[in-house]
């Protein structure tokens, strides 16, 4: 895709399967996808390719996400359903920012999300990512999302029994988790919303991760860190206005591709 650009599926049945996902590319903003399935997504062979009208230029082989955000902003996905990808389901990186991920429903998938590629890509540190009313539900394992430098505020999703973590990241990103709900899997061992790469507490230990009103059940449970003294403004100035957690239900219920008819509204 290529600048200024709109997929809406509504009132029509669009899926996007058994080939290459979505790449939003190079230097792209005011993107939005809305209303689409997109599933069993593999990679493929790069070649030339077109991307308008007069335009075509060499891409690379796909890494098989179902949609890849490349250095872009004021990128909006929302009411899509994804699962079965090869790489990952939703990835952003390489500097992409202001994206917002809202009303989408994950299923079975292992790599969820990627915001931010790499532990050595220092670009990534200008990501503001917002991911809001989104259901992570069946047969998932981790990256709901894994974030890497930026800021990141998780908001109102409904968790549901994933195998590894919820919430993961590393090299000091800011997440704010508010008003969402974590339902925990019965596995002992894996009840901790949260995961840190690997890293030593004596490092993360000032990353700042924070729970607000989340909802926590069968035993769930969100491990914070760094200061958070000033994160009360920030919600209030620049962020969605979140409701409690246990509100997520309620207002996750439409989560997915609605099902709208061509003469009716949605």
């Amino acid at each position: 895709m290529n600048s200024d650009k709109t997929i809406d599926g509504r009132g029509v049945s669009v899926h996007i399967a058994h080939g290459a996902g979505i790449t939003v590319q190079f230097v792209v903003h005011n993107i939005i996808i809305h209303g689409i399935r997109i599933h069993h997504i593999v990679s493929k062979e790069g070649g030339m390719i077109r991307d308008s009208v007069d335009h075509y230029g060499l891409r690379t082989v796909s890494d098989g996400d179902g949609i890849s955000i490349f250095g872009a902003s004021k990128v909006w996905v929302d009411h899509v359903s994804l699962d079965h990808c090869t790489d990952g389901l939703i990835d952003a990186i390489m500097a992409s920012t202001a994206i917002t991920i809202s009303n989408c429903k994950f299923n079975h998938h292992n790599d969820v999300m990627l915001l931010g590629v790499s532990n050595s890509f220092h670009g990534d540190m200008i990501m503001q990512v917002t991911i809001a009313f989104n259901r992570f539900g069946k047969g998932l394992v981790q990256r709901m999302p894994a974030c890497r430098w930026g800021f990141f505020h998780v908001v109102n999703n409904d968790y549901n029994k994933w195998e590894m973590y919820a919430i993961g990241g590393s090299m000091n990103p800011t997440i704010i988790s508010q008003g969402n709900r974590f339902r925990a899997p019965d596995n002992v061992h894996a009840k901790e919303v949260t995961q840190r790469d690997h890293f030593h507490r004596k490092v993360w230990k000032h990353w700042r991760w924070r729970t607000v009103n989340d909802l926590f059940l069968n035993g769930a449970f969100f491990v914070p860190s760094g200061d958070h003294s000033n994160i009360a403004q920030e919600l209030k100035r620049h962020m969605v206005q979140a409701k409690d957690g246990a509100a997520v239900g309620l207002l996750t219920r439409y989560a997915g591709v609605l099902r709208c008819r061509h003469d009716r509204p949605c």
